[in-house]
C-alpha cells in the first residue's frame, strides 16, 4: 500500500521523525490537531494492525473527542476504503483500531487495557492531569510506541509543560506553533485573530500566540497590569539599600490542607511603591519563611513587618501567634486590624488606585504577578452577577499585595498617621 503524500507545514516536520515523546502546543489556529489527525491516518497506512487510542482527560461523549476530525480526515485523504468507522471506534487496516477515551474514567487495573496500543494522543493536554500522565506513560510500553501531545498553555506549572517544556524525558520532540506557522491558516480566522488583538488584548497572547495565562477572564488587575509593563513599570527594579524593606503577608499555616503563606517585599520611595520580591510557601513552619527573609537579607534593622489581623492567632500546629514569632526575631511587626465585611473589595480598590505608580522587579516577582492576573471575581452565571473576589491559588498573593495597598499612604501624609512606629517615616 502506498505512503499518503500530505502536505505539511514546515513547523511539524520534525515530528514526522520517530520519537517516544512528541508534543506541539501554540495558539489558535495552527493546524496541531489537523496534523496529529493526519499523522495517525499516515501512521496507520503504514503500520497495518496500528493500535491508536484518543486520550483527553474528561471526555463525557464522543462529540468532545478527535473522532470526527479524523473521521472528515479519512475522506478527505480519500482512504475511506481502508477504514470503517462505526458508532465508537474507527477500524483501520490489518485489523488495528483507533479508539477515543477520557482518562479520568481510568483507574490503575482499567489502564491495563491499552498496554497492547502503539500510540497515544493526548488532545487538550494542557488539562491533563499529573495523576493521568502517571498511568499513561507506563501504560503504553509497546516497541516502538509514542504518546502525542497537542495543547494550548495555560500555566507553566500544568503537568504537560512540566514535562515537555520544563524536564523534558529523553527522546521527545516538541515544537511551538501559531496561526503564523501554518501556510493555510483560514480567512474566516484571519478577522477573529485581529477582532482579539482590538478588543481583547489582555487575552490575545494567550489565545493566539500560545502564552501562558497571565490575565483571567474578569480578572481585577487585567488593564493595570497591561499598562504597567507597557509603561516598562515591570522590569529591573533595584533595592536602596539606605531604605528600609516594607515585609506585607497574607497568613497560612503549616498544616497539610493549609493556605499559602505570601510575602511582597517593597520600598516606598517617595510616590512610588517599588516592589522587590516576592515570596509563596505552603505548609510550611514559620522558620521556612525566617529562612528566606534572612536570604534575601531582609533583617531586623532594615526591614519592618506587616500582617493581617490573624497574624494575633496561634498557629492551628503550633499554637503560637506568627506576630509573637516575629517579634521574637527581632523584627518590628505592625498587625493590620480586621476591616470586616467586603475587605476584600477594599483592598482590591486601593490597589487600583496606586496601581500607576507601582513598579515590580519581574526577574524575583513573576509567580506574584501571575497571582495578580489570575485573581478575579466569582460569578454567579446563572444571575450573571458579581460574588466578590474568588477566593483560590491567587487569592493569597493578592490579598498581601492589597494590604500593602491599603496601609500605603503619600510622604505628606505619613506624619499624620498615629498607627506608624516613629521609625516608619525615615523613609522619607
Amino acid at each position: 500500500m502506498s505512503v499518503l503524500q500530505i502536505p505539511t507545514a514546515e513547523v511539524f516536520v520534525p515530528l514526522l521523525q520517530p520519537g517516544r515523546y512528541k508534543g506541539a502546543h501554540g495558539g489558535r489556529g495552527s493546524g496541531k490537531s489537523h496534523f496529529f489527525a493526519e499523522m495517525l491516518i499516515d501512521d496507520a497506512m503504514r503500520n497495518h494492525g496500528l493500535r491508536a487510542v484518543c486520550i483527553r482527560e474528561v471526555q463525557k461523549s464522543l462529540r468532545e473527542s478527535a473522532k470526527r476530525l479524523i473521521e472528515d480526515k479519512i475522506i478527505s485523504l480519500n482512504v475511506s476504503q481502508y477504514f470503517e468507522v462505526q458508532k465508537e471506534q474507527i477500524k483501520t487496516p490489518g485489523d488495528g483500531v483507533i479508539i477515543f477515551q477520557g482518562m479520568q474514567d481510568h483507574t490503575s487495573e482499567s489502564i491495563k487495557s491499552l498496554e497492547g496500543f502503539d500510540r497515544a494522543w493526548c488532545e487538550e493536554s494542557q488539562t491533563i492531569s499529573s495523576r493521568s500522565l502517571q498511568l499513561l506513560r507506563p501504560t503504553i510500553r509497546r516497541d516502538n510506541s509514542e504518546l502525542w501531545f497537542s495543547w494550548n498553555p495555560r500555566r507553566e506549572v500544568d503537568p504537560v509543560d512540566q514535562m515537555l517544556r520544563v524536564n523534558m524525558p529523553t527522546n521527545s520532540v516538541v515544537v511551538n506553533s501559531n496561526w503564523s506557522d501554518n501556510p493555510w491558516f483560514p480567512d474566516v480566522l484571519k478577522q477573529e485573530r485581529l477582532d482579539c488583538l482590538y478588543n481583547d488584548p489582555d487575552q490575545y497572547d494567550h489565545i493566539w500566540e500560545g502564552g501562558y495565562v497571565t490575565v483571567a477572564d474578569g480578572a481585577y488587575y487585567a488593564r493595570h497590569l497591561a499598562d504597567a509593563r507597557s509603561e516598562k513599570r515591570i522590569g529591573r527594579i533595584p533595592r536602596d539599600p539606605l531604605m528600609t524593606v516594607r515585609l506585607f503577608c497574607d497568613i497560612g499555616g503549616t498544616g497539610t490542607f493549609s493556605d499559602a503563606f505570601t510575602i511582597w517585599a517593597a520600598q516606598f520611595v517617595g510616590h512610588e511603591i517599588r516592589v522587590l520580591n516576592y515570596y509563596e510557601a505552603v505548609g510550611q513552619s514559620v522558620d521556612a519563611h525566617l529562612y528566606w527573609m534572612q536570604e534575601n537579607k531582609y533583617l531586623p534593622g532594615n526591614s519592618n513587618i506587616w500582617l493581617p489581623h490573624d497574624g494575633r492567632t496561634g498557629d492551628r500546629v503550633f499554637d503560637v501567634s506568627y506576630e509573637s514569632v516575629l517579634r521574637q526575631a527581632g523584627y518590628n511587626v505592625t498587625v493590620v486590624d480586621n476591616k470586616g465585611k467586603g475587605a476584600a473589595m477594599a483592598r482590591v480598590v486601593a490597589a487600583r488606585k496606586l496601581f500607576p505608580s507601582i513598579y515590580f522587579n519581574e526577574a524575583t516577582c513573576k509567580g506574584g504577578l501571575d497571582a495578580l492576573g489570575w485573581y478575579h471575581e466569582k460569578k454567579d452565571e446563572n444571575r450573571n452577577i458579581g460574588l466578590g473576589p474568588e477566593h483560590d491559588w491567587s487569592s493569597h498573593g493578592a490579598d498581601s499585595f492589597g494590604l500593602m495597598c491599603s496601609v500605603y499612604y503619600p510622604p505628606e501624609r505619613e506624619h499624620h498617621r498615629s498607627d506608624l512606629v516613629p521609625e516608619e517615616t525615615a523613609d522619607y
